[in-house]
């Protein structure tokens, strides 16, 4: 049997042509909706890389300057550290010079007076006293007591030394000597004997709660006047014997 050839005419109803219709302008839609959806893409996406590049780049720099800022405190930490050390040495520099110039001067004074600068011939003179604590022993001190005389006198001068202790106990004026000052019966008197000069080394005790003021030093010299002299506790405090001595 022969093919039939196909019709020369098709007979379409108006809702198949609507039905096309609609369905052209739907793929035409959809196909401009992607459009627009993929320029909407491209163009965060290129908006978007410039700023991770520039935020990349900000990271980078305050990294830079962080560093750089903990490297400027790391050297203001070292410079100061070296300034404290060179302040604490030149201060120790100081005092090292300052008690030298006390020792020369305490020396001058004794030699001088040792040697008889004035040219005169004086006799006995305190010429001055130091007490320090005793170590392990509570209200213990050890007193040294520096004489002296005249080398152009050129005389043997013997005698002993008696000292007292003045100060304040229980808001009264006391003063402590002999058996007072932990001595029992024994005598403060402490002997000497010497042409130029001597250092009289004694110790005594003072009672809780007393608070000493001064030192009273009387020298009993053989053939000749006693000499008194006092000292106050600051001064016997001093690292020097020849301190300010009241004759």
């Amino acid at each position: 049997m022969a093919s039939r050839p196909p019709p020369r005419f098709v007979v379409r109803t108006l809702d198949d042509a609507a039905s096309q219709r609609r369905k052209r302008l739907l793929l035409v839609g959809g196909w401009a909706l992607s459009l627009l959806l993929v320029g909407i893409g491209a163009w965060f996406a290129a908006a978007r890389i410039p700023a991770a590049v520039i935020d990349r780049g900000a990271v980078r720099q305050l990294k830079a300057d962080n560093e750089d800022l903990r490297q400027q405190v790391a050297n203001l930490q070292r410079a100061g550290q070296v300034a404290d050390v060179a302040a604490k040495e030149l201060k120790r520099n100081l005092a090292e010079r300052d008690e030298e110039i006390s020792g020369l001067r305490t020396d001058l004074a004794f030699y001088s007076r040792l040697v008889g600068g004035g040219g005169q011939r004086d006799g006995l003179k305190i010429q001055g006293a130091r007490s320090t604590p005793v170590k392990g022993t509570a209200n213990a001190w050890n007193l040294v007591v520096t004489l002296t005389q005249n080398a152009r006198r050129g005389e043997v001068v013997k005698g002993s030394l008696k000292f007292a202790v003045e100060g304040i106990q229980g808001n009264k004026v006391v003063t402590l000597e002999g058996a007072a000052l932990g001595q029992g019966s024994q005598s403060t008197d402490l002997p000497f004997s010497f042409k130029y000069f001597q250092q009289i080394q004694g110790s005594f005790t003072l009672p809780a709660g007393f608070k000493p003021t001064r030192l009273r030093l009387v020298a009993d010299v053989t053939g000749d006047p006693s000499v008194t002299g006092t000292v106050t506790w600051s001064d016997a405090l001093r690292n020097d014997e020849a301190n300010d001595v009241q004759q």
